[in-house]
């Protein structure tokens, strides 16, 4: 059984970058064997991707944003209910996995499940701890931030005045960034 995780290798979306790595690196942590397959550069891919996800599991305009998984031809989902499992411990169920040998199984009763449920929705958000891997998301995306707007500004035309003929004194542009006369 291989896992198929359907990326785009050039998306020019952070985000979905960032939850394609995030999949990536955490079935490679559990040494999942897994299949990256293209949808940016292979055709058969995006269409057998787009016609295989559940019409349930589709977004409102109909198309589904990488990275999706499937256990060979089964579904298994998108970012986050694969987010959702990994949470819950669930990740090799939610594949379709047998857990590895050795590993422990807590069988958890529907009544529990709920009790915890309702537990952490009265705790505040300020009261639930935050694991490692949210606190490395958080401190990333807070080192981007500004490097984002940096960006931004360094994309903007300088434009700086220089008069042509001190004489006529006519107005003359200068744009440093195509590095033109406008």
């Amino acid at each position: 059984m291989v896992i198929k995780v359907f990326l785009a290798s050039s998306s020019g979306s952070t985000a979905i970058k960032k939850k394609q790595q995030d999949v990536l690196g955490f079935l490679e942590a559990l040494k999942v064997d897994y299949a990256p397959l293209d949808i940016a550069c292979n055709e058969d891919n995006r269409m057998w991707m787009r016609e295989n996800v559940p019409v349930e599991k589709k977004p409102t305009n109909g198309i589904p944003l990488p990275p999706q998984i499937f256990n060979e031809e089964s579904y298994c989902g998108d970012y986050e209910t694969f987010f959702d499992a990994k949470e819950d411990n669930a990740v090799y169920a939610f594949l379709g996995l047998p857990p590895p040998p050795g590993s422990k199984k807590a069988p958890v009763k529907e009544e529990e499940a709920q009790e915890e449920a309702e537990d952490e929705e009265a705790k505040g958000e300020d009261d639930q701890p935050v694991s490692e891997e949210e606190e490395e998301l958080r401190q990333l995306e807070e080192e981007e931030a500004p490097e984002e707007e940096e960006e931004e500004v360094t994309e903007e035309a300088e434009v700086v005045y220089q008069p042509a003929n001190t004489r006529m004194f006519s107005p003359v542009f200068f744009d440093a960034k195509t590095n033109c006369l406008i």
